[in-house]
């Protein structure tokens, strides 16, 4: 397993970011949790995300709760909708897939804006999924329903001129 460049001690780093680092390698959760919560948010999440993105299970346990306890993912969600309850079904989805995709995070971007990335594609397959679910209104009957109309109709006619005796059928069967 590769060890990112952003895990490395790096001068200019940060005292938090080195312990952050100093804890991923030593494979301690418990060291990595106390070191991503004791310093900048952004340093750490990028950190972490460079992590996971290499295969560190911790790495991405802890990644995944910081961006749901700093509530980066929930924010960005609820720039897009407005209902609370959808803002707290895509916000899940939006951590499933960043959990499931962090092996394509390449560390070249902000971890956040790879996550808005993912916010943008969940929320449109929520706009999507909601569109799909509307109820169309009562008085706007689409081309479907009006040619399923005719046909039932047609069907009733044509059965109404089957049971008339054929002396009565001919002359209404010329004039319709």
């Amino acid at each position: 397993m590769r060890q990112p460049v952003a895990c490395r001690s790096v001068p200019g780093m940060g005292e938090v970011l080195e312990d952050l680092a100093a804890a991923l390698a030593a494979g301690d959760p418990a060291e990595v949790r106390t070191a991503a919560r004791s310093g900048d948010v952004e340093g750490s999440l990028q950190l972490l995300a460079a992590a996971a993105a290499t295969g560190s299970p911790i790495a991405l346990e802890v990644l995944l709760e910081r961006l749901d306890e700093a509530g980066v993912a929930r924010r960005m969600v609820r720039a897009a909708l407005l209902e609370e309850s959808a803002v707290d079904d895509v916000t899940q989805d939006v951590l499933i897939s960043a959990a499931a995709g962090i092996t394509r995070f390449r560390g070249e971007a902000k971890v956040t804006t790879w996550l808005h990335t993912i916010v943008r594609h969940r929320v449109v397959d929520h706009l999507r999924r909601q569109r799909a679910t509307l109820p169309l209104p009562a008085d706007d009957v689409g081309p479907a329903a009006r040619m399923s109309s005719l046909l039932a109709t047609r069907a009733t006619v044509q059965a109404a001129l089957a049971g008339l005796p054929e002396l009565y059928r001919v002359p209404v069967a010329l004039t319709v």
